[in-house]
C-alpha cells in the first residue's frame, strides 16, 4: 500500500536522545506488528534524522514536551501510542489528536499500570505487550553507524562526554580532566564531546587536561555526527546521559557513571563491554548540584574500569589471532594433502588451458 494511503500510527516520545534510543525496541515492535500503518514519531526536530536512520519510523513530526502536536496535512491517527510518560498530561496531548485507538499507561477501562521500579526499555515493551498484544524484543537496541564525516582526532580515541541535562548527573570537570590526562599518558588519544550548551564545560575539561583545541568536539556535531563519532571511537566514558545509550546502540565499549538514578532503571544491557560504576545511593536526578553518590566515584575507579576494557580488547585480539592462526594452519594442511594426492600440475592444467577461448 502506498505510504499516503496507509493509516497513521502516531507515537509520542518528545524527549531526549537517550529517551529515543531506549524506545527503539518498542518502536520496532510497532513497525513489525503494523506494517499497514504509517509510523509517525512526535519528537524534537534535532532527533528526526536519527529516528529515520533507525528504520523504526516512516516520518517524524516536530514536537515539544506536553505541547499540542501539529498534524497539519496528516489524517487523524488510527492508533496513538504514548511512549512519552505515565500521563495524564502526555496522554491528553495524544487524545487531542482524535485517534481511533489510544494506548497508554493508566488510561482506559483495563490499561497497563505504570511501575516506578522498571527499566526504561522494558517499560515500553511491556506497555505494547499488555496494551496491544504486540510481541517485543528488548534487545533490539542497535543502530547502524551513520556514514557522516568523523573528526580525525576521534578515530580510535577515548571519547569523554562530561555533560548531562541536569547538574545532579554531572561529575566534576576536574575529575574528567584527570581521567583525560591519564588516558593520554597511557598512549590513548582523547576527545571531549558535548552539546551546544556544553561547549564551555568541554573546553574547561580539555584545558585542565592539556588537550589541544581540536580535541574539543562539543557544539560542532549534529546528533548523527555524534553517533558516527562514537562509532569511530575506541571507548566512551560518560555519565548517565544520552551518549551512554549511543554507545550501547553502536556496541562501543563504555564506562558509565551513575549517581542519583540506579543503572537498573537506565543502565546499559548486561555485557562485558559496558562497565557501570554506581555507589548504591539514589537521589533527585534533576537537582541543581552534583549528587553525593556520584561524588563518591573516584578517578581511580574510572581508570580501573578503562583498564578492564583494555584488557578485554587485548584478550579479544589475542583470541582472534589464535583462531586465525589455527584456520591458516588447517588450510595449509588441507592444501598439502590435496597436492600429495593429485596428479602433477602440468598434466592437470594442460587441458583447461586448451579449453579456454
Amino acid at each position: 500500500m502506498p505510504p499516503a494511503e496507509r493509516r497513521l500510527l502516531l507515537v509520542l516520545r518528545a524527549l531526549g536522545l537517550g529517551d529515543l534510543l531506549t524506545a527503539l525496541p518498542a518502536l520496532r515492535a510497532l513497525r513489525d506488528a503494523h506494517p499497514d500503518h504509517r509510523i509517525a514519531l512526535a519528537a524534537p526536530r534535532a532527533l528526526h534524522e536519527l529516528a529515520l536512520h533507525s528504520g523504526a519510523v516512516d516520518t517524524a513530526i516536530d514536537a515539544a514536551p506536553l505541547q499540542p502536536i501539529d498534524l497539519r496535512g496528516l489524517p487523524a491517527p488510527g492508533i496513538a501510542v504514548n511512549l512519552h510518560g505515565r500521563g495524564p498530561q502526555s496522554t491528553a496531548v495524544l487524545r487531542d489528536t482524535s485517534p481511533s485507538r489510544l494506548v497508554a499507561f493508566d488510561a482506559g477501562a483495563c490499561p497497563p499500570r505504570w511501575r516506578d521500579d522498571e527499566h526504561e526499555v522494558l517499560r515500553w515493551c511491556r506497555l505494547l505487550g499488555e496494551g496491544m498484544g504486540v510481541a517485543t524484543d528488548p534487545s533490539r537496541l542497535d543502530i547502524a553507524p551513520p556514514r557522516n564525516d568523523v573528526p580525525r582526532p576521534a578515530h580510535g580515541a577515548t571519547l569523554i562526554h562530561p555533560g548531562a541535562a541536569y547538574a545532579a548527573r554531572r561529575w566534576p570537570a576536574e575529575r574528567w580532566a584527570a581521567v583525560a590526562r591519564e588516558e593520554q599518558r597511557r598512549g590513548h588519544h582523547v576527545v571531549v564531546s558535548g552539546g551546544a550548551a556544553e561547549v564551555d564545560l568541554a573546553r574547561d575539561v580539555a584545558r585542565r587536561a592539556g588537550l589541544r583545541r581540536d580535541r574539543v568536539l562539543a557544539g560542532s556535531l549534529s546528533v548523527l555526527d555524534l553517533c558516527a563519532t562514537v562509532a569511530a571511537s575506541a571507548r566512551v566514558v560518560c555519565g548517565d546521559t544520552g551518549v551512554a545509550h549511543v554507545a550501547t546502540a553502536l556496541r562501543r565499549p563504555s564506562v558509565v557513571l551513575f549517581g542519583p538514578t540506579p543503572p537498573s532503571l537506565w543502565g546499559p544491557p548486561p555485557h562485558p563491554r559496558h562497565r557501570v560504576i554506581w555507589h548504591g545511593s539514589t537521589g533527585d536526578s534533576r537537582a541543581g548540584s552534583t549528587d553525593p553518590g556520584l561524588l563518591r566515584i573516584t578517578v581511580d575507579e574510572v581508570l580501573a574500569e578503562l583498564d578492564a576494557l583494555n584488557e578485554q580488547a587485548n584478550q579479544a585480539y589475542a583470541d582472534s589471532s589464535r583462531r586465525s592462526l589455527r584456520s591458516s594452519s588447517a588450510d595449509t594442511a588441507r592444501r598439502s594433502r590435496t597436492t600429495q594426492g593429485s596428479p602433477p600440475t602440468a598434466s592437470r592444467s594442460a587441458p583447461s588451458a586448451v579449453a579456454r577461448p
